[in-house]
């Protein structure tokens, strides 16, 4: 495995210096992360396409972009990678063509060829998809010895609309999946939050999908204004602040949910995947030191089982996170850095929600305000 790391900003190339001598013409796949900004610009994808020629090229619109050991606002970040043994194989469709986000979850699959199947990278529009729907589609499909991780595409913290392209100019509604193949291609993955929960628990009684209305028979919008307490002046951008964390029916574990929009008028939340009826909420907020601590223990997960560090990392971690963070968003990732020896080249991007397992394995789900890490390790 070769990779390269650049950033384009001001229509000039910049190479980082940990990159491989990997040659433009000889790259196999491209992964691009950008501001809405730069992705909406006519020629963005010929101009990649004329420095990567023959590689498969993926752009994604972000809340931020992953260029090593820092972080960017509006600027294209790409990482080109060339395998020596793996095979490439990338599909996407567009959620205006389905009914719903779980049985795009199913087309989008049903196109990927599933014989020696590694590992498969989901990039997905994070304004028009229920992210979580999207992970059951997919789930339906892919054998459980199959890992996904990916992420929801963003718009700043905009939260207006995201754009995605395979070999072609960005667009939204846009999903993509990226297959891995062979035997020589090992994927690990971490992803942590960091966050603390407060509050007692609380039940939701009155939900449709993503949207959620009550909990233990009181308004949600109202109580969760009352646990803000001068904060919620600031909704709705504090609620990115302060996420909830779900216990769904029938699952052991909590996942942590990011409030995209409320509606006073009827006294709504909207999240970025389900809240069930009968799932179990606790408020959440966090600082500094966790999140960070967090970062690395995300990074650290990922090479337990190996002695060498790994060839790349991609990093999705929330746009959440990076306004707690704020002006020191880059200790975040200096944090995964470190944990890998600052051996590994690192690319990525801030999104609208991660797309990973557990750490301890089990099915694909749909995450919110961690930070999720897939490190790559080609033999």
């Amino acid at each position: 495995m070769n990779t390269s790391l650049y950033k384009f900003s001001e229509n000039v190339w910049i190479k980082h210096e940990k990159s491989q001598s990997l040659e433009d013409d000889k790259a196999n796949l491209v992964l691009c992360f950008g501001s809405k900004t730069m992705l909406e610009i006519d020629s963005i994808y010929s101009t990649v396409k004329s420095k990567f020629p023959s590689a498969l090229i993926s752009m994604c619109s972000t809340a931020g972009e992953i260029y090593q050991n820092d972080v960017y606002s509006d600027s294209l970040v790409a990482v080109a990678m060339s395998f020596d043994k793996t095979k490439i194989e990338a599909k996407t469709i567009n959620i205006k063509d389905y009914n719903n986000s779980y049985h795009a979850g199913i087309g989008l699959v049903k196109k990927i060829a599933k014989e020696n199947l590694a590992y498969l990278m989901v990039l997905s529009d994070g304004s028009l998809v229920n992210g979580s729907e999207l992970v059951k589609g997919l789930s339906t499909q892919i054998n459980k010895d199959v890992l996904i991780t990916g992420g929801l595409a963003g718009d700043g913290a905009d939260f207006q609309s995201t754009l995605l392209g395979l070999n072609e100019q960005p667009k939204e509604g846009e999903i993509i999946a990226i297959g891995f193949y062979g035997n020589n291609l090992t994927v690990e993955h971490g992803s942590q939050g960091g966050w603390d929960i407060f509050g007692l628990e609380k039940r939701i009684t009155k939900s449709t999908d993503n949207v959620l209305f009550e909990l233990g028979g009181q308004n949600a919008l109202e109580l969760y204004k009352k646990y803000l307490g001068p904060e919620s002046k600031n909704l709705p951008g504090a609620a990115l602040l302060y996420p909830l964390s779900v216990v769904i029916p029938g699952a052991s574990k909590p996942i942590v949910r990011t409030i995209l929009s409320i509606n006073e008028e009827e006294k709504s939340m909207t999240f970025a995947g389900d809240v069930p009826v009968g799932s179990k909420v606790r408020f959440m907020k966090s600082n500094f030191t966790k999140l960070t601590n967090a970062a690395s223990q995300a990074a650290s997960q990922t090479s337990l089982k190996r002695k060498n560090q790994p060839d790349l990392a991609i990093l999705i971690s929330c746009v959440g996170r990076k306004l707690v963070l704020g002006e020191k968003i880059d200790e975040e990732v200096k944090a995964v850095s470190k944990s890998f020896n600052d051996e590994t080249l690192l690319a990525g991007f801030y999104s609208y929600g991660e797309i990973s397992p557990f750490n301890e394995g089990g099915d694909c789900q749909l995450h919110n305000q961690t930070m999720t890490i897939t490190s790559f390790y080609e033999d």
